[in-house]
């Protein structure tokens, strides 16, 4: 059976859509493409199990229409699996019937957090043969691989047409054991796609891997995917460690960004990092993760930066103490300062990520996140921030809550994706825009370019860093013209 992994192109004036593996949607100006590891971990499974797969990204590839119809009638598979997120479904949609108009033979399978919120919208809105929920889409693509070769079970959460009845499998459950995974295959899902035009690599070529799905606090009410995995779970950390291993002794890959939601801690995280130590590898290649305030010490920031850990992000989200407490953040805003001086102090590269436009913050609240966010890159404990407007997407307690008050400005997919507040709310969108364009310009100050400077290792690699990055600020200050 040929089996397809694929990104139907999406154009738009708005720019690049960055939709693979990716919590929160956004139009970039300045293209920038992340690897998608679950998808890729399917692509990987199928190809393991027997099936001929197939990888067609036409957003990373740059295809146009056409083009991207063209390899699809080349390959002719017989089923497709299509990431979708909500600012887009209503194209993704669109693409579903012009496949199934020109390639009728074709299944085709949703997948994503917008259709694990609302599976049935699809079926409504489009010619879409199956919608896995839940975000194990991997095991869940096996499992209908071999129902539809070998009449297989199929597992809870896969919705499907049966005699024109839309029917499903029950709420899906995420429990499959990760341990079980296999590496991925990167020649397979053409990792080199996703290897430079990226933000967060410092050193290139880069990519991404994930020890685990997804958060370990998991309660964030605006997060999407905490409605994709209820559970975390983790692999291995010596099995992650020999990947690593693999990545940079046969791919000569630099640096790595593990983009489980929130890195392992506790007795994982020291295991890890000790066996990054005393194979080398630490030496080799750079490691990025995401992180949260509060958790860890100064120590352990210290033996994260031994191991090899370059960049570590954080999510702010606000500086008011009322809005982290109603997003259930579970920190305070002094845990943000002093989190952040200690990862920098360590020698870390800290990334926070600051969000505006919660319907309950006024003009005051909002300055003091401008403040916060300004101060730690001024003050050196930030060496980098991404600035977006907060999205209520469905299926999180924040759209629920938004529904529910009748705060929703529009329920016009296509406009949840930050190019307007979707949110009613105190502030005007100009001036949550504008306060997103501040932090940016933040990076101008003549101390946060200082300290830029103090932290250049590697000039070659580094000048190339700072004019993609600046090529990047430039792009996000148009994203929020």
């Amino acid at each position: 059976m040929k089996v397809a992994i694929a990104y139907p192109p999406i154009i738009s004036e708005k720019g690049v859509p960055l939709l693979s593996q990716n919590r929160q949607f956004q139009w970039f100006n300045s293209p920038t493409f992340i690897y998608p590891v679950v998808p890729a971990c399917a692509a990987t499974m199928a190809k393991k199990a027997g099936y001929e797969v197939f990888w067609l990204d036409g957003i990373a590839e740059q295809w146009t229409e056409t083009q991207f119809i063209e390899h699809v009638r080349t390959i002719r598979p017989e089923i497709m699996m299509i990431e979708a997120k909500t600012p887009v479904i209503t194209a993704v949609w669109g693409w579903i019937n012009r496949l199934k108009e020109n390639f009728p033979e074709i299944k085709l399978a949703l997948v994503g957090d917008h259709v694990t919120a609302m599976p049935a919208e699809s079926f409504e809105k489009s010619r879409v043969d199956f919608v896995f929920t839940g975000g194990d889409y991997d095991f869940l693509f096996l499992n209908l691989l071999s129902h539809l070769t070998k009449k297989e079970k199929l597992e809870p959460g896969i919705w499907y047409r049966e005699n024109k009845q839309i029917r499903n499998t029950g709420n899906f459950i995420c429990d499959h054991d990760l341990k079980t995974l296999p590496w991925i295959d990167r020649d397979l899902t053409r990792w080199r796609l996703y290897s430079e035009m990226n933000g967060n690599y410092r050193r290139i070529p880069g990519t991404y891997i994930m020890s685990g799905r997804d958060c370990w606090h998991g309660k964030c009410t605006f997060c999407s995917w905490t409605t994709l995995y209820p559970n975390y779970r983790v692999r291995d950390p010596i099995d992650v460690v020999n990947e690593i291993g693999y990545l940079v002794e046969h791919y000569n890959v630099r640096e790595i960004m593990d983009d489980t939601g929130t890195f392992p801690v506790g007795e994982w995280l020291q295991k890890f990092c000790h066996a990054m130590i005393e194979r080398g590898y630490n030496k080799k290649v750079n490691i990025d993760c995401n992180m949260r305030f509060g958790k860890l010490t100064f120590e352990d920031y210290k033996l994260m930066k031994e191991a090899g850990f370059r960049f570590i992000l954080f999510g702010l989200e606000s500086a008011n103490q009322t809005t982290l407490d109603r997003l259930i953040k579970g920190i305070k805003v002094d845990d943000i300062t002093e989190g952040a001086q200690s990862a920098a102090k360590a020698g870390l590269d800290v990334h926070v990520t600051v969000m505006f436009g919660y319907p309950w913050e006024g003009p005051e609240d909002i300055e003091r996140t401008i403040e916060l966010a300004r101060n730690l890159l001024i003050k050196g404990f930030a060496y980098t921030l991404q600035v977006t407007l907060v999205i209520p997407y469905p299926g999180t307690p924040l759209f629920k809550e938004c529904d529910v008050k009748g705060i929703l400005a529009t329920r016009n997919w296509d406009q949840f994706d930050m190019r307007m507040n979707v949110m009613k709310g105190q502030a005007s969108e100009e001036d949550i825009k504008n306060a997103i364009r501040r932090v940016y310009r933040g990076f101008l100050h003549p101390l946060a370019i200082w300290n830029r400077i103090l932290n250049t290792r590697h000039p070659i690699d580094d000048l190339k860093f700072y004019w993609r990055g600046a090529r990047s600020l430039l792009g996000h200050l148009q994203d929020f013209r």
